[in-house]
């Protein structure tokens, strides 16, 4: 066939049962499109989806159709994320927002069956759900992803998430954890990772680096720094996180300091700066427990001996006052037991556990 446009094979759409015709002519567009033209594609698949198989026949089929689905949808994905990577196109990112339109509507229809549960579409919930949020994500309008997983936990008669295959639930609770880690609720994002990291093919680096991005911070502070050989499986992530890891482990706040100032670009691509930023608590008690130990592990140490510590680990613009908070904070958060006598600027510590292990901490995430 010398002629593949929309005119030419508009004789062979009867050919086929409805809506079918349609869909393998808009198919085929997709596929002379997809190289040179692929905002083009992008609208052959996008009308693909939503006039002919959602529209004309989805909503009427039962959970057979949902593999179908499931490739129209991800071939929308790629093909949206291919449009708008082409310069001079338009809004940035505006086909990957008709593509999360479409994969909503998807979603919907999905919800919304009354099918028996054998057959029901309410099975493709969970895999639209995390589609879905994967390009809210990649758009950066994060905050509709909660109204998914407020429709799922509303909705009584989609099954138990357990009940649904693993790429399912991993897919989702990814983006449910990743979400959770954004809005600052540490102790459930560190849930729903270290599901996806277990969950995850062993084989499969690419998605465990991309889950570590976040897990590693969060297990820093409940104490649990990676192993050497764990980071050696992935590179670029050894090379960003090691000169944190490293401080941390010594103390070392100028070092903490200056990585965190080198990477503040990527860290804040990531949206990970601020949890390394709160996790330099870490380094300043490694710090702090450095001058105990060095107090020959004393119970009275003066302020004064905290302060020229912070002067010597780079933080020359440090006043004493500035110091006696820092103490004092670290007193707050658990990372050190005792108190200050602010008359005679000394810092009395416990006699025993002064500096209790991380992990004995009942608040981490403080």
């Amino acid at each position: 066939m010398h002629d593949s446009s929309r005119p030419a094979l508009a004789r062979y759409v009867q050919s086929i049962v409805s809506p079918w015709g349609d869909i393998a002519v808009a198919h085929i567009q997709v596929v002379v499109n997809m190289d040179d033209v692929p905002e083009d594609a992008f609208k052959e698949q996008d009308m693909l989806v939503n006039q002919h198989f959602l529209t004309r026949y989805f909503k009427d089929a039962t959970s057979w159709v949902l593999p179908a689905l499931y490739v129209l949808l991800k071939d929308l994905r790629r093909l949206a994320q291919k449009a708008d990577a082409v310069p001079f196109r338009g809004t940035q990112g505006a086909r990957m927002e008709d593509a999360a339109r479409t994969c909503n509507k998807a979603f919907s229809f999905c919800m919304s069956d009354r099918n028996p549960v054998a057959e029901s579409r309410r099975w493709g919930s969970y895999y639209l759900a995390g589609l879905v949020m994967k390009c809210y994500f990649k758009i950066h309008t994060i905050s509709l992803s909660r109204n998914i997983i407020r429709g799922l936990k509303s909705n009584p008669e989609v099954p138990a998430l357990g009940q649904f295959p693993k790429l399912h639930q991993l897919t989702y609770r990814y983006y449910v954890g990743l979400l959770s880690f954004l809005n600052e609720e540490y102790a459930q994002a560190d849930e729903d990772l270290t599901f996806t990291l277990h969950t995850c093919h062993e084989d499969d680096t690419r998605n465990q680096e991309r889950i570590l991005t976040y897990l590693v911070p969060l297990r820093l502070l409940r104490g649990q720094l990676p192993s050497d050989a764990v980071l050696c499986r992935y590179p670029a992530l050894r090379a960003l996180y090691t000169p944190f890891l490293s401080a941390a482990r010594t103390g070392d706040l100028s070092s903490y300091d200056a990585a965190l100032n080198a990477a503040e670009g990527r860290l804040f691509r990531l949206g990970i700066w601020y949890i390394w930023e709160k996790a330099r608590d870490i380094c300043l008690r490694g710090l702090f427990r450095r001058v105990w130990v060095a107090t020959e592990r004393g119970t009275r140490i003066p302020v004064a001996v905290f302060h020229a510590a912070l002067v010597v680990s780079g933080g020359d613009s440090v006043s004493v006052e500035e110091a006696e908070c820092l103490v004092a904070n670290m007193i707050y958060k658990g990372y050190m037991r005792g108190y200050i006598s602010h008359e005679k600027q000394m810092v009395v510590l416990a006699n025993k556990n002064a500096f209790p292990r991380l992990r004995e901490r009942t608040s981490p995430y403080v």
